[in-house]
């Protein structure tokens, strides 16, 4: 008896074929970071799938918010993103970074998918594959144009859409209020038309309470309020008055009401259709000349709806920088990875001046931006393994001792945390159990001082290059060759699809890197040299890309 249960999925050809991806490490350059020194944000320049694989090991379960918007897939070449990708390929690229979000968002976490109607439909049946159905909170449509004359006979396209999905149904939605949409305006036009002596606009709307209470009825002020369906105490009944918000009706027969005044008016509850938030004036501050980008206005939505301040945000596509600069200012913390040379001529300026305090266009003057913070630049390291002439797979000649070290501790599950006292302590995995990598041939004299360190309740991992099978005796002690051990593991060598996170070296009494001018050039400390891993490494290039 077959007891597989069916499943409602989307299929197409390599939909099977995921990639094993390399779990590289990301490399700090401090000659790009910018801003306090101290600041956790990232803006990470390489493939976005391999950099969603490098922040896997710290960030599982702790994004609140992704808002992504990925190319459309609309069959057009922008100049900054090839959108012209053939069908099938675009559902397997998108599905693959979306298990990874799935994996980094926390329980209570949402995510918000911008796309349009070329692929919405087939990308609704891949997030409800990923994430569940029940996690599908609704669709966002945003109105971002107006009509205009239909072309080939069609109606025009004028809006956007966005899945909104969540982690689980845990989670907590912020309310939004809006005074600009077409409703509301509405709305303000046929009820708001009332003036009171000091020319204030309102209107008289039911009293309502605030905190609702069982249903009473009293007089007040030779009134009798009726009881069905009203639930004001008396004592809120008199602080409104005092307030000069009760609106008395000559006729006593009439209802008591309140008086709602338009300057205290927060506008009516947002829907699911946004017509309030318009695209970036070609002469705005805002406009940093790139295709597609959006206003700073619908991702500080976004976020007011999904999170709170000290929150982490990722944007695995972020173009010119909108929504790090738009969580910068809203006091996120903020993850940004993107491949394009833009991650260098837009990305970095534009944050640099968010940081500075004059970057004043978006929603700078809502949210009171005068600058502060900063950010952290990485970038992802080339693949570990690489072939030689002869096809045999060596270590790559860009990484360095502490790279490498950080590379085999990330691939082994460890993280790297080099210890003070004891050199052999490069990782850990518990509070017991390390990591230790070398290049030097391990020899049986080599193990044993080695041992003699260890505590009896404490296990060592060793990787390197060779050793002596007389050494491979201590049942607390494994001993595992490079590259021998990593191979078929994951793809190594692919450098198109991007990982523990290394910071370089700072000493406590080091300046804030944040120039005076243009960019400044930190160059990063001289490291002392280690005698038992840097032998292989002479000569060798940084890594920068």
């Amino acid at each position: 008896m077959n007891n597989h249960k069916p499943k409602l999925e989307l299929t197409w050809i390599g939909k099977g074929e995921q990639p094993k991806l390399e779990p590289r490490i990301l490399i700090e350059d401090p000659s790009k970071s910018y801003g306090d020194k101290n600041a956790e944000n990232m803006l990470i320049y390489g493939d976005n799938l391999l950099a969603l694989k490098a922040l896997e090991q710290d960030f599982t379960g702790k994004i609140k918010c992704i808002y992504i918007d990925p190319p459309y897939n609309t069959g057009s070449a922008f100049e900054h993103y090839d959108d012209s990708l053939e069908h099938s390929i675009w559902l397997s690229l998108i599905r693959d970074r979306i298990v990874l979000l799935h994996r980094l968002l926390r329980s209570d976490g949402f995510i918000f998918i911008q796309i349009d109607n070329n692929e919405m439909a087939y990308l609704k049946v891949i997030m409800d594959e990923v994430f569940g159905r029940n996690n599908f909170i609704n669709d966002i449509i945003w109105k971002r144009r107006g009509g205009s004359a239909n072309p080939n006979n069609r109606l025009n396209n004028v809006t956007d859409f966005m899945l909104w999905y969540s982690k689980s149904q845990a989670y907590e939605i912020n309310q939004i209020y809006s005074l600009e949409d077409e409703n509301t305006k509405k709305y303000i036009e046929e009820r708001f038309i009332n003036i009171d002596e000091k020319g204030r606009k309102f209107m008289k709307s039911p009293l309502q309470s605030p905190n609702p209470r069982p249903n009473l009825m009293y007089d007040y002020k030779g009134y009798k309020t009726p009881k069905n369906g009203w639930s004001i105490s008396k004592s809120l009944m008199e602080e409104w008055d005092r307030q000069g918000k009760l609106w008395f009706p000559e006729d006593k027969n009439q209802n008591i009401n309140r008086k709602i005044y338009l300057d205290e008016y927060k506008g009516q509850p947002v829907a699911n259709l946004w017509t309030d938030i318009k695209v970036i004036n070609p002469m705005s501050k805002e406009r940093y000349d790139f295709d597609g980008q959006k206003p700073e206005q619908l991702i500080e939505r976004v976020l007011i709806l999904a999170t709170q301040e000290g929150d982490w945000v990722l944007d695995s596509f972020l173009g010119s920088g909108s929504t790090a600069s738009v969580a910068h200012k809203m006091k996120r913390k903020w993850i940004g990875i993107e491949l394009g040379d833009h991650c260098h001529s837009h990305c970095i300026p534009r944050l640099q001046m968010v940081c500075n305090g004059t970057d004043q266009g978006g929603i700078s003057k809502a949210q009171n931006w005068k600058g502060g913070g900063g950010f952290k630049y990485y970038y992802l390291a080339p693949s570990l393994l690489k072939q030689d002439s002869r096809g045999n797979w060596i270590i790559s000649k860009e990484y360095n001792a502490a790279q490498l070290a950080a590379a085999m501790a990330k691939h082994e599950g460890f993280r790297f945390m080099p210890d003070e006292t004891y050199y052999w302590k490069q990782g850990k995995s518990t509070e017991k159990d390390f990591i230790f990598t070398t290049t030097n041939f391990a020899s049986v004299e080599f193990i044993d001082t080695i041992h003699g360190e260890m505590k009896s309740d404490e296990s060592l991992l060793i990787c390197c290059t060779s050793f002596s099978k007389a050494a491979d005796k201590y049942p607390n002690i494994t001993i595992k060759k490079i590259p021998k051990m990593l191979l078929g593991k994951c793809e190594f060598g692919k450098e198109d699809y991007s990982l523990n996170i290394i910071n370089m070296p700072q000493e406590n009494d080091d300046p804030d890197f944040v120039p005076s001018g243009p960019i400044a050039s930190n160059k990063p400390k001289e490291k002392k040299k280690d005698s038992a891993t840097d032998d292989l490494f002479t000569g060798a290039k940084g890594g920068k890309k």
